[in-house]
């Protein structure tokens, strides 16, 4: 299955991928987690990204949509199925990533819309916490880890992204709604796009698309009785 993870900063699409990559045997491609690791090594890109990155601006498409392409095509990701989780992020780059998947003969099978309030999107980034050894996700409210400042996983320490705070997340949402929204109608013209209610727990959010996805074919109904 090849899905597109569409939603504001917070929208759960990351939480959402993690569950979902076991059940559907895809790869998750986050951009941000590769261009978080550029920039943790220092690479030329890592450093023209990080000006972008830490101010809630965009990161320019040609950038964005080169290291994709690169994604997709090393390993014939397109052929395994793949969740492209911040990307596409404008029209420009849903248009791009169409063009690679024609070329590959993969077209895309859904768009996931994860509808999402900015009250829910300021307590769930405010309150995040990411492992700076393996990038686990935690949250000081919903997923608390069971030490403080240090991931259950592999025991590294636990740290804020400096853009979850509460006026780089409004400038984000800006950002997400003058250049994001536009794909949720180019999705929605081509037949392919899917809302769900991202205020929602985390397990009715997986429940409602695993029943998408049965109700259209993709999976079998035991998987999803098995799931909820």
């Amino acid at each position: 299955m090849r899905l597109v993870l569409l939603g504001p900063p917070g929208a759960g699409k990351g939480t959402q991928a993690g569950s979902l990559k076991e059940d559907l045997k895809v790869p998750h491609i986050s951009t941000g987690d590769i261009l978080r690791e550029e920039m943790k090594a220092g690479t030329a890109l890592g450093l023209d990204v990080k000006k972008y990155v830490e101010s809630g601006k965009l990161v320019p498409d040609e950038v964005v949509t080169k290291i994709i392409e690169t994604r997709l095509v090393a390993g014939d990701k397109a052929n395994q199925g793949f969740m492209l989780d911040g990307f596409p992020r404008t029209k420009k780059q849903a248009e791009d990533l169409d063009a690679i998947l024609t070329k590959a003969n993969k077209p895309l099978d859904y768009a996931i819309y994860f509808d999402t309030s900015l009250p829910v999107i300021v307590q769930r980034l405010t309150g995040r916490r990411v492992c700076r050894q393996c990038n686990a996700l935690y949250h000081t409210a919903n997923k608390p880890p069971k030490k403080e400042g240090v991931c259950d996983t592999c025991a590294g320490p636990l740290y804020q992204r400096p853009d979850d705070n509460e006026e780089t997340i409004k400038t984000r949402m800006d950002v997400y709604l003058k250049s994001t929204a536009p794909i949720i109608d180019y999705y929605q013209a081509q037949g392919k796009l899917k809302k769900v209610n991202a205020d929602k727990d985390a397990l009715d959010v997986k429940g409602h698309l695993m029943k998408i996805f049965h109700a259209d074919g993709k999976i079998n109904q035991d998987k999803v009785r098995r799931r909820n």
